[in-house]
């Protein structure tokens, strides 16, 4: 298929599509394969000469056989791909711009984000908003021919599952669900319990060690996330300060231990690290 195309946008704002060919590249058109079966359906019709076809072939039917090449790729299964041919394909279309005049076809009743995920999955995707003729409407606006739409993102932003109950486009659903499963799939992935620090340490049992030995770690800016002291039940005089905190590095897990034997009363620091 050969053709030279090009849109027009015209004073009254109404969107002229124009194709120029030769004689040479019409009858390649008209002949060929994508067009075969508006062909033997012309033959039989009133009217129809090898000129003019019986008025039955026209490009939108060439488009369209193009698009379901093309959309066929995206659909994992046939039942899939003949849903989408009952709403994307086999109902009346519209034709809308882009704010470049890049025009995109549609089914009637399709709404921006329809429009978007055409455009783009990332644009569907990110997709905040929408101006028609330069006015803000609602994500559910039905578009008109000749509508010129603008999609307004936000980088990062996830669709909404709300969105499947006004979308029009089978190839627009599709892809919010397999958004929506990728976001759930992250959003359900186990964290990995964070690396902890636990020290155990032996000392006199004494008023305020536990305020000391708690100082050490203040002094070198760790956040302690647990702290308890208990008598030793083996003898009277001994206690045990057990002390939580986070991973640190090696350097400063040494000086704490240094300055926690420092600590009056100290006799041992014994640490335990745990995932």
């Amino acid at each position: 298929y050969r053709s030279l195309h090009t849109a027009v946008s015209c004073i009254d704002g109404r969107i002229t599509e124009v194709q120029i060919r030769t004689k040479e590249m019409h009858e390649e058109a008209e002949l060929g394969i994508a067009a075969h079966w508006a062909y033997q359906q012309a033959r039989s019709q009133k009217g129809y000469t090898k000129e003019n076809w019986g008025g039955v072939q026209n490009h939108t039917e060439l488009t369209w056989v193009e698009q379901l090449r093309n959309w066929q790729e995206t659909f994992q299964s046939d039942a899939e791909f003949i849903e989408a041919l009952k709403t994307d394909f086999f109902k009346d279309r519209i034709f809308v711009s882009t704010p470049r005049n890049d025009i995109v076809d549609l089914p009637a009743g399709a709404t921006p984000v329809d429009f978007a995920y055409r455009i783009h999955s990332d644009v569907g995707n990110q997709c905040t908003g929408a101006k028609v003729n330069g006015r803000i409407v609602p994500l559910d606006y039905e578009l008109q021919s000749g509508d010129m739409v603008e999609i307004l993102i936000q980088r990062g932003k996830k669709p909404s599952e709300n969105w499947l109950a006004f979308l029009k486009t089978e190839i627009a659903r599709k892809r919010v669900r397999a958004a929506l499963r990728r976001s759930k799939t992250r959003t359900l992935k186990p964290l990995a319990p964070p690396d902890t620090l636990e020290f155990t340490i032996t000392n006199a049992d004494r008023p305020g060690y536990l305020r000391a030995a708690a100082g050490v770690f203040a002094t070198q800016h760790v956040n302690i996330t647990y702290a308890m002291s208990q008598s030793d039940q083996k003898g009277g005089s001994l206690a045990r300060v057990t002390i939580r905190c986070g991973a640190l590095p090696k350097e400063k897990l040494e000086r704490i231990i240094i300055r926690l034997k420092a600590v009056s009363g100290t006799e041992e620091v014994r640490v335990v690290h745990q995932r």
